[in-house]
């Protein structure tokens, strides 16, 4: 494209929203979409397609030239399945693209050149790399089997804590009657059958926030779960440590934990107590700055 300008494009895949940048050479913003809802999982072989065309909507107007994309990707968790989605968006827009697991682009998102990046989320994992580059994770096996932290898991920890104290005949606390009142139910029975006749991930996620408001307002179930989820966090890190990544510096980002500073607290005291030569950041600058700075490394 003659006399257009040089553009990359920086994409944030999460695990329910899309957040596509485009920037110049200098990297500043030219324009922005975003997609939420439904998606193709990216190793779906609609998924690159799907992704590509939204790439293409985001172009249309700078009147750039596309020369590289980063991408920052849900789902992919391995440097094969990294491998495979770059080649499938290069052959799609005709540019080199650089693809990362959505929990790393968190840790250049923050100005850093290495270290751990952790998404809690709709979901929740840890990434990191080795000396040698290999990238490994911690977590992410989704909300029914894992998700330490994440929104739904939080959900269905706070309901098992329920359920667990009305088996042994405990008074229910303002954890209970929070759930309760949200779902619309009138005991531990219903909120269970409430919630397992609507197995939905965002159903689930969507009723996180109660579990905050009742630790603030003084349930010990509650803030127990939080805790328990804070420690399960630190546990990915450290399972990385043990494998060999450099875990001194952790970033860690998501609606989850950049909207309830419980969390958060939770997470960097496990974190203190376990390793204590890692410190932990808080992006709240939005994820996709990683994946354009991926681009225009990628460009340069």
């Amino acid at each position: 494209m003659s006399g257009a300008a040089v553009v990359v494009v920086g994409v944030d895949v999460g695990g329910t929203k899309t957040h596509i940048r485009v920037a110049d050479g200098a990297g500043r913003t030219l324009a922005e979409r975003t997609r939420s809802g439904k998606r193709p999982p990216m190793l779906d072989p609609a998924g690159p397609p799907w992704l590509a065309e939204a790439i293409g909507e985001a172009l249309a107007g700078t009147n750039g030239g596309l020369v590289a994309a980063g991408v920052g990707a849900h789902g992919c968790d391995t440097d094969e399945q990294c491998a495979w989605c770059a080649g499938e968006l290069a052959r799609l827009l005709g540019v080199p693209v650089a693809v990362r697991n959505d929990a790393e682009i968190l840790v250049s998102a923050a100005g850093f050149a290495s270290g751990v990046g952790v998404v809690v989320g709709t979901g929740s994992i840890a990434v990191g790399r080795r000396p040698d580059g290999t990238q490994l994770h911690a977590g992410g096996w989704g909300w029914l089997l894992g998700d330490e932290g994440a929104a739904p898991a939080l959900v269905r920890e706070a309901v098992r804590a329920v359920l667990a104290a009305y088996d042994a005949g405990e008074a229910p606390d303002g954890l209970a009657e929070r759930l309760q009142d949200a779902l619309g139910v009138g005991g531990p029975v219903e909120l269970a059958q409430e919630l397992t006749h609507h197995p939905d991930v965002h159903v689930w996620a969507s009723h996180a926030p109660v579990i905050f408001d009742a630790a603030r307002a003084g349930s010990a179930t509650a803030r127990r779960v939080i805790a328990d989820a804070g420690a399960a966090l630190a546990a990915l890190v450290v399972q990385l440590d043990r494998r060999g990544v450099a875990t001194e510096t952790v970033v860690t980002g998501g609606g989850v934990i950049v909207a309830q500073p419980l969390l958060h607290d939770a997470f960097a005291a496990a974190l203190r107590t376990r390793l204590p030569a890692s410190t932990l950041h808080l992006l709240t600058d939005a994820p996709v700055v990683g994946a354009v700075a991926l681009a225009r490394a990628l460009a340069s």
